[in-house]
């Protein structure tokens, strides 16, 4: 049976082959633009670099996952892979923002110490050198390590024990209530690691020049002047400061997460790692402006507090008097500065935590919930 249409080599020799398309003049010559191919070779390598990181993370993450066995949700494995993200999401964040924190402290201290941001750091620099904004790194460090431990570690705890305790109908009606009080419970329990490491490091910061060497210098100085007592002066109003903004941190990422996921086609299981750890970032980020303004006037006050309070003075009576000194306004002095911090310090820290908890092949927070592990009581 013929075919319905004719052979292509019949049609190319019956037309011929179509001509070469010429240059039009006012065509633009590519290899008269070095810039075209040096962006194609750029992206082409970033491209190439960005699968050989992918291809490495995952070989490094089925290496730790094998070394680590298999980890059930909610088991003591689990809690302790959290503990270990939260204290990277928060040690690492802490530490990298000390020359912000610095100036904010300063700043709240004294608030005509320096007339902006800019002009403390260059001041700074010029006097005490590239190390004089670090100061106070070494305890960031150590306290909020510890603090981030205990904090993402017993979130999860918490909020998987209450949302027992609520039953699964209870748990999902009145989940940011379950959220408020886990990120509450967890708090309270974080600052008593975080403590003794923040009163060193505001001392460190706030006084010029600094009164102590390290951590461990600054430790036993206040120990032998004021007592163990000493390291914890600041923890009532270090409670006013972290337990809001930890409810506003953890409750307002949750519910962010998952206003992104419903707008966003799909479910949260359809997009990939780099996709989760982006809306971790942009949650993080929206969460910490709200965190920042809500945890202020307490953060001042901590400052203040760690620097002026006198030997055996009460609480009401400090507070008192550094009201009375600084006013309603002076509450918010550095508020600003802290917004961009907290900001990406929070964006920061959840993007790293749910990458640690991608690499260990655990789901990441927020969104859809972790489907129920029946195995584990």
């Amino acid at each position: 049976m013929a075919p319905l249409f004719p052979a292509f080599d019949t049609l190319q020799k019956t037309v011929g082959s179509a001509p070469a398309p010429s240059r039009t003049p006012l065509e633009a010559r590519l290899d008269l633009y070095p810039a075209y191919s040096i962006a194609d070779d750029a992206k082409s390598k970033a491209k190439k670099l960005s699968e050989e990181a992918s291809r490495e993370f995952n070989v490094a993450s089925k290496m730790a996952q094998s070394k680590a066995g298999h980890m059930e949700l909610y088991s003591g494995k689990y809690y302790a892979a959290c503990t270990f993200g939260g204290m990277l999401a928060c040690g690492l964040t802490h530490t990298a923002v000390t020359p912000l924190d610095l100036v904010k402290t300063r700043r709240q201290i004294d608030s005509k110490l320096y007339s902006g941001n800019f002009q403390a750091w260059r001041h700074i620099l010029r006097t005490d050198g590239f190390r004089g904004i670090f100061v106070g790194w070494s305890p960031t460090l150590i306290g909020y390590s510890a603090q981030g431990a205990f904090k993402y570690g017993w979130y999860e705890y918490f909020k998987k024990t209450y949302a027992d305790l609520a039953g699964p109908e209870a748990a999902h009606k009145y989940k940011t209530a379950l959220y408020l009080s886990a990120s509450a419970s967890a708090e309270f329990l974080a600052d008593l690691a975080l403590c003794p490491f923040e009163a060193i490091k505001v001392r460190m910061q706030g006084a010029i020049p600094s009164p102590y060497s390290g951590t461990m210098n600054g430790l036993s100085k206040i120990t032998a002047a004021e007592g163990a007592a000493g390291l914890y002066k600041g923890l009532y109003p270090l409670w006013g400061r972290q337990i809001p903004y930890t409810m506003m941190k953890f409750a307002s990422f949750e519910t962010i997460v998952e206003m992104i996921y419903d707008r966003l086609p799909g479910q949260k299981s359809d997009y990939g790692k780099g996709a989760q750890t982006g809306v971790a970032f942009t949650g993080g980020y929206l969460a910490g402006i709200l965190c920042a303004i809500v945890s202020h006037p307490a953060d001042v006050m901590v400052s203040k507090l760690n620097a002026y309070r006198k030997a055996g003075e009460g609480f009401g009576a400090v507070t008192s008097r550094i009201y009375k000194d600084i006013g309603f306004r002076g509450l918010w002095n550095g508020l600003p500065v802290r917004i961009v911090m907290i900001g990406t310090l929070t964006g920061l820290q959840w993007m790293i935590y749910d990458s640690f908890k991608i690499f260990m092949g655990l789901p990441t927070t927020g969104g859809a919930a972790p489907p129920e592990n029946k195995e584990h009581s």
